[in-house]
């Protein structure tokens, strides 16, 4: 296979989810370099889900403009109902609510994941439902390429909210792009799995490093968990050991698709906010 060559085949599949077990692997480089190709001759979407360092905007020198806010539900207390039992704050796993038996409860909002558990618990119904902003949706236009991107707010515990916020966007939205192409967050943790949720088609950056290696496995083993198949690239193949990840994805029965050498060409075009040029990606499509 060229080196530069990505061959990608689906059977009637067009949303694509591009991930990667740790940081810095090129995860974002490929997401934006595929999507940024394929709107070329199609429509495309590319959705960014690493909400809480989406920078899909300014590897592609794109300004966002804002979709909508998201929220989250918070518990309101009525204190003149409050029999200071202090039951909400012995459940409340993320120490939001810090309560003491005979005082008030103290509430942390920052700290809430809005799991409803002290609603439950409450022998009073002393607390009903608010809302905080946790979050926002942007999107934003290049040629033929919409983007799509979350954001955490600062400090909010909870990411996957705002990406399932993402995934409604991406089934409402679905029917008018050719291709919609997901740029996750690095690691295996919920965003991601969240993330997954509308992928037909899984693909994993990694490097030729023990730590590369180490972290596809753990993607992949996520993946056959939950029944996807994913796909890999090994980025910067050239300068680490690429037996390991060969060793890994016989393992796990997943095809090594697109090897890309070390290009000093592609860290100038990131550092200036430029299309990164992967040239002859190639997208077969089995209809």
């Amino acid at each position: 296979m060229n080196l530069f060559k990505l061959r990608i085949i689906y059977k009637k599949m067009k949303i694509i989810a591009i991930t990667g077990g740790k940081g810095g692997t090129g995860k974002s480089t490929v997401a934006t370099a595929l999507a940024y190709e394929l709107s070329k001759k199609n429509k495309i979407l590319l959705v960014d889900a690493d909400v809480d360092c989406p920078n899909d905007h300014l590897l592609l020198n794109i300004k966002r403009k804002q979709l909508k806010t998201v929220f989250q539900r918070i518990p309101k207390f009525d204190l003149d109902k409050c029999s200071k039992c202090a039951k909400c704050g012995s459940v409340c796993k993320t120490k939001a609510i810090i309560s003491l038996k005979d005082l008030e409860p103290i509430f942390i909002p920052e700290q809430c994941n809005g799991c409803g558990s002290c609603q439950i618990i409450c022998p009073e119904n002393a607390i009903n439902w608010n809302n905080k902003k946790i979050g926002t949706i942007y999107t934003g236009k290049k040629d033929n390429l919409n983007l799509l991107s979350g954001e955490l707010k600062s400090n909010e515990p909870i990411s996957e909210f705002i990406v399932n916020h993402l995934n409604e966007e991406i089934e409402k939205q679905k029917q008018k792009y050719d291709y919609i192409i997901i740029d996750t967050a690095a690691g295996a943790h919920c965003p991601v799995i969240s993330a997954f949720e509308k992928a037909e088609q899984i693909i994993a950056v990694t490097e030729p490093t023990p730590l590369g290696s180490h972290d596809l496995e753990v993607i992949l083993s996520v993946l056959k968990k939950i029944k996807k198949k994913g796909s890999i690239i090994v980025n910067r193949f050239d300068i680490g050991d690429l037996n390991k990840v060969k060793e890994v994805s016989l393992k796990f029965n997943s095809k090594i698709i697109l090897k890309i050498p070390y290009s000093k060409k592609i860290e100038d075009s990131y550092s200036k906010g430029e299309p990164i040029i992967l040239p002859n990606i190639i997208l077969v499509v089995n209809k």
